[in-house]
Parts: structure tokens; sequence; C-alpha cells
């Protein structure tokens, strides 16, 4: 038995280092690393209808920042309808009153009080609702 133990660890290496072997079935089809070519830039043609700016000309993107806002939002003034028209001159649209916002502020204003839960609702700090609770009076 003794003569075998050797025998049988010999064969085992030679079985595991035959495995290390280039044979047919280990011999898979692989990309060559160091075959690699590099790629040409890509090349941006040039565009013809983009002229340089003039020194000291205007940039086309300084407009103001309201009427940019107007556009974003409503696509630009639009010409309205004889029919949305007459509804606008109807509800009175020639006759607002361009200091209206002064005299909003103003001590001598005539207010209506809403009683304390209107003011409790304005007054309340900003949240998302998850904390509200409703009591009965």
């Amino acid at each position: 038995m003794r003569k075998f133990v050797p025998l049988a660890a010999g064969l085992t290496c030679v079985a595991l280092l035959s495995g290390c072997g280039a044979g047919r079935s280990l011999d898979r089809a692989r990309p060559d690393e160091f075959a690699v070519a590099r790629q040409a830039p890509l090349v941006i043609p040039p565009d013809f209808a983009l002229v340089p700016p003039q020194p000291g000309a205007a940039r086309p993107q300084d407009t103001a920042a309201n009427a940019q806002t107007l556009d974003a939002l409503f696509g630009g003034a639009a010409a309205r309808s004889p029919a949305e028209s007459g509804i606008v001159t109807d509800a009175g649209a020639d006759g607002d009153d361009p200091g209206i916002r002064s005299s909003v502020g103003d001590p001598g204003t005539t207010v209506v009080d809403k009683g304390s839960t209107t003011r409790d609702i304005v007054a309340a700090p900003e949240g998302d609702g998850q904390d509200a609770k409703t009591t009965t009076n």
C-alpha cells in the first residue's frame, strides 16, 4: 500500500498539469490584446451657416429674463380670436388700475376679517401635510 501512495500522487499531478497544456478542448478563440489599433478621431464638418460675431454688437442671448420666461411658459404672444377679444373687453380689460399694488398695501384699505381659522391657515408653516391634525371645537 505504501508504494501506491506516491504513484497515485504522481498520477494525480500529471492529470492536473495536463489541463494546463494547450489542447484542442482548451484552445478557444479570444482577441489578441496586442493587436489593438487606434481609431481615427471624429471630424466635425464645418458649419457654413454660422458667422463670427461682430465686435461691439449685442449678443443674441442677452434678452430680458422676463421676456424669456414668458416665451418659455406661454410660447410668446399669440393673437386673440374675436370671441376672446370680446370677452376680455366685456370683462373690463381696458379699465385696469396700474397703481393697484400700491393701494392694496395701504393701511386705509378696507379688508374683511375672515376669522382666526383663516389667519392660522395662512400663518401655518410650510410642510407636506403628513403631520396635519384636526380638532373639533
